[in-house]
Parts: structure tokens; C-alpha cells; sequence
């Protein structure tokens, strides 16, 4: 029965997690802990080895996604639902790139939480439709993008990302300026984009956490 699974529920909004926490045990869910920051959340997760955590994402001490990391670190085999009101890409990738089972926003109805614990309950994993949605759109294209770099060109785009000018990439790498430059045209006319620094500079910060993963 999903209903006897153990929960460990996080949230550093003090009425949203009274109401979560209440809500889950008004339908006879058994919640053996909740935590206002990461850090407590991570105390109890280790403690009390739950099924399932409902975490937030932004935490004092210590945010969702770290403390999913440093489970997954302990080999923990507590399944993990996210549960945020956040929908933009960058998010959803750090989300897709860890061990999670479910993901849902915040303003969607109380049923898709019991959807997705039962899900997990049978071993499957449920994501809202938003996140599928936001891959789908906005995240894999990029992805498709970024095949098309060379490796070294992937190296300068990373590189960018990580704050070095052209003048850093030429002395870390070494190269000649005009070689670095020579690859950024070559990479703004692969991604398509307009043929000038910012337009690079702002794919590269809009798409920053993909670029860093690389």
C-alpha cells in the first residue's frame, strides 16, 4: 500500500509545509518528519531512511538538488519528488540530470502528489506535464545545438560561460587571439545566431547550466 509508505516532507515556508504535511495525512499518508531548511531535511532523510522526500528546491543551508546529490553520494534509496514553482529550463535540466522520481509545481491540485507517489510506489517515475513540456521545447533543442560544436569549440563555449574572455581562452589554451576569435565566428554561425558578441553571450548565459555540464 502507497499510503504506508514513509515520507519525509521539506519546505522553508512555514504554511505551505503545515498545509502539505497536513494534507498528506488527511489522506492517511504517513509523514514521519518534515524540515523548514536543507539542512535539517538532510538530517532527517539520513535518520529516518523515508521511501519518499518531498523537497523544494530553494533552501536555507542547503537546496533540493543538493541534498538529492549528497544522498545519491550515500547511496540512499530514498526516492525523491520535487516540488517547486519553478518552470524555466535550467531547473528542469538539473532536475533531469539527477535521480528524482517526480517533479510538480506548487499550483497544481493535491491528486497529482498521490498520481505520483502511487507511480513510484510501482517503480515508475512522474513528472509534470510542464516539465516534459520545457524539455521537450526549450531544453533538447539546445542539446541537438551544442552536438554541432567541435570539441574545442565546446571548450571556448565553456570556458565563455565560466567568465574568461578571449584574451583568458588565448593564454589558457594556448592559442592566438585570432584563433579564439576565429572559433566564436565559426560557433555563432553553427548555433545560427546573429553575428555579434552579445548575441553569444546571451545564448551562452541562457543556457549556462547545459553548457557547464558538458
Amino acid at each position: 500500500m502507497s499510503k504506508n509508505l514513509k515520507i519525509v516532507v521539506a519546505d522553508d515556508h512555514p504554511m505551505l509545509l503545515k498545509g502539505l504535511t497536513e494534507e498528506l495525512c488527511a489522506n492517511n499518508y504517513k509523514v514521519v518528519g518534515s524540515a523548514i531548511n536543507g539542512a535539517l531535511a538532510l538530517e532527517l532523510i539520513t535518520k529516518l531512511n523515508p521511501d519518499i522526500a518531498i523537497l523544494d528546491i530553494e533552501m536555507p543551508l542547503l537546496t533540493g538538488f543538493e541534498i538529492i546529490k549528497k544522498c545519491e553520494d550515500e547511496d540512499l534509496k530514498t526516492k525523491f519528488i520535487v516540488l517547486t514553482s519553478h518552470k524555466e529550463s535550467r531547473f528542469i535540466y538539473k532536475a533531469n540530470n539527477l535521480n528524482i522520481s517526480g517533479y510538480l509545481l506548487k499550483d497544481e491540485p493535491f491528486t497529482e502528489i498521490q498520481n505520483c507517489i502511487e507511480a513510484i510506489k510501482n517503480g515508475k517515475n512522474y513528472f509534470s506535464k510542464t516539465f516534459n513540456t520545457v524539455f521537450e521545447s526549450e531544453i533538447s533543442p539546445e542539446l541537438e545545438k551544442i552536438k554541432l560544436l567541435s570539441p574545442s569549440e565546446r571548450t571556448i563555449v565553456r570556458l565563455i560561460a565560466q567568465g574568461n574572455t578571449s584574451k583568458d581562452i588565448s593564454e589558457s589554451l594556448l592559442i592566438s587571439l585570432r584563433t579564439v576569435q576565429k572559433h566564436r565566428t565559426n560557433i555563432l554561425n553553427k548555433l545560427n545566431l546573429a553575428s555579434n558578441l552579445d548575441a553569444l553571450s546571451i545564448w551562452i548565459n541562457d543556457n549556462k547550466d547545459i553548457i557547464l555540464s558538458l
